[in-house]
């Protein structure tokens, strides 16, 4: 049997990308040895999981970020300049990932390196400390994909390319590495040359497919049949009634205007809006605001068991974070996607792709346009039939099963 480490970042969201703690579960069922390696932050999450972790002081990523400063006195093209940037310095901050390297090299002195280093896509430091301990890197939540020609990226992303270059050069000399685990293109990102692992399908990425390499191989994902009772608060909503399940997933969530509006266009539309707000703080003045802006028959909730919630769910509005939107796929429930940074307005646009769902910007939202989206998707049988057929289409994929067994085949 392998040993194999997961490595990632020190936030909940970064242990699903549709599939990746339930990759590692289906591991350990295998017999394989597996440690998840993070932050302190995540212990927790992984033991209620049965998943052996080690904590390291870093890993590399940075959160929370420093406070967002006031752009709106700012030229727009400064403004953009900014966002970028602070992006990068999520997940490509020098020092950080420094350290964090040294974190990981050092546990691997401690327990004994790994077979393979398997990580989620954003981890600099892991795909440099796999190289720093000659093991092989697999990637998990994340194809891989040519990188972008350098002529169609707008000035910012040249201009950040170049700097993330920049960075990246100077890890890999610090620590004497080639940078064997990046893309070597205009904007530099991590790249396995054994296997990367999407939790979607090829026709989600049929806008993209020529720019996929052969690397690549899509696992869909399956629902899941729930262990445990449902909650009280569900099992007291009738049953013929019609869900709209509204979240901002785990990092997000301080939009409460989103949830709000969402529940108000949802109950206009004959739905009853289950609310997630997750855990984040909430100052309790602003809390009472969110309950008397909801319709009275909310349920307004931190945390929903999906495998309870969804197959009870008629409609999503989210964020467009990639766990969700893949939750959302599964289970075959057609989507409102009201992506806010990142990846999310990639999954958005597919979402619209494939026809299940709308992609709506937060100016369409101002403008009122949710009520009528929603509405729209209500009355849709089309979408409602191709969210079924891609959820079959997921399904025969096998899941984190498949992933698993191909993580199992490339340490042999």
């Amino acid at each position: 049997m392998a040993n194999f480490w997961f490595v990632s970042a020190p936030l909940f969201s970064h242990t699903d990308w549709g599939g990746f703690l339930k990759t590692a579960q289906a591991l350990i069922r295998l017999g394989h040895d597996v440690t998840w390696v993070s932050e302190n932050t995540l212990a927790g999450t992984l033991a209620a999981a049965g998943v052996p972790f080690a904590p390291i002081r870093r890993t590399g990523w940075l959160w929370p970020p420093p406070p967002a400063p006031d752009v709106t006195a700012m030229p727009p093209q400064e403004a953009v300049m900014l966002r970028y940037r602070r992006a990068l310095d999520t997940w490509l901050s020098e020092s950080l990932i420094a350290d964090a390297v040294e974190a990981l090299v050092e546990l691997a002195g401690e327990i004994g390196a790994p077979d393979l280093i398997v990580t989620d896509p954003f981890l600099t430091a892991a795909a440099l400390a796999a190289e720093k301990l000659d093991v092989p890197l697999a990637v998990c939540g994340w194809p891989a994909m040519h990188e972008l020609n350098e002529e169609h990226l707008f000035p910012v992303q040249k201009v950040l390319g170049q700097e993330s270059q920049q960075r990246l050069q100077r890890l890999c000399q610090r620590f004497g590495l080639s940078g064997r685990n990046f893309a070597k293109g205009a904007t530099p990102s991590i790249l396995s040359q054994r296997l990367h692992i999407s939790y979607f399908s090829e026709s989600w990425y049929q806008a993209d497919v020529h720019n996929l390499l052969e690397q690549t191989h899509f696992v869909g994902g399956l629902p899941e049949t729930p262990t445990d009772t449902p909650p009280q608060w569900l099992l007291e909503i009738p049953a013929e009634a019609p869900l709209a399940f509204i979240t901002l997933g785990t990092t997000f969530t301080g939009d409460l205007g989103f949830h709000s509006w969402s529940a108000q266009a949802a109950a206009r539309a004959g739905y009853l809006p289950v609310v997630a707000i997750g855990w984040n703080p909430i100052a309790p003045d602003e809390k009472a605001k969110l309950i008397a802006a909801l319709p009275k028959q909310t349920r307004l909730l931190n945390f929903v068991p999906l495998a309870h919630v969804l197959p009870r769910a008629r409609l999503m509005i989210h964020h467009g974070g990639m766990g969700t939107t893949h939750a959302a796929v599964v289970y075959g429930v057609p989507q409102v996607v009201v992506p806010h940074a990142a990846d999310q307005r990639g999954n958005a646009r597919r979402v619209a792709q494939a026809k299940v769902g709308l992609n709506l910007t937060a100016r369409d939202v101002k403008q009122g346009m949710l009520f009528e989206g929603v509405r729209a998707l209500a009355q849709d049988e089309v979408v409602q039939q191709n969210a079924r057929r891609l959820a079959a289409e997921f399904a025969a994929l096998g899941g984190a099963e498949q992933a698993a067994a191909l993580l199992a085949a490339l340490v042999g």
